[in-house]
């Protein structure tokens, strides 16, 4: 069974601080991870900025949605973006588990 990651970010003022040459080398250091995380079957699925005129928008300015094919990997991605220093330079709020369809979810939420 699938397992997702939805994350909303916003950067902090250390990020905003950095210069180009800085931000592009924490990138650098991002993208050689994720091999790693490939390998273990972790993918982008949808990765952006928030729409703040969304009806209800999140107060994040960027998305991020992962898929893998279990939680393992879900928890190597949360940990290798926790090792990156990522949360030095944005604010994050993480959502994950495992994915199921709109009926199964509906039975989730009336079990309540």
């Amino acid at each position: 069974m699938a397992h997702y990651l939805a994350e909303l970010y916003s950067p902090k003022p250390l990020w905003l601080a950095l210069d180009q040459a800085a931000r592009r080398q924490f990138f650098e250091a991002i993208g050689s991870g994720m091999g790693a995380l490939s390998a273990l079957g972790v993918e982008a699925i949808a990765l952006g900025e928030t729409n703040a005129a969304t009806l209800h928008a999140a107060g994040h300015k960027f998305f991020a949605i992962w898929r893998a094919p279990d939680a393992a990997a879900i928890d190597a991605l949360v940990s290798g973006i926790a090792a990156s220093g990522w949360h030095d330079y944005f604010e994050t709020i993480n959502a994950a588990g495992s994915g199921v369809n709109l009926s199964d979810h509906l039975g989730q939420l009336a079990a309540l």
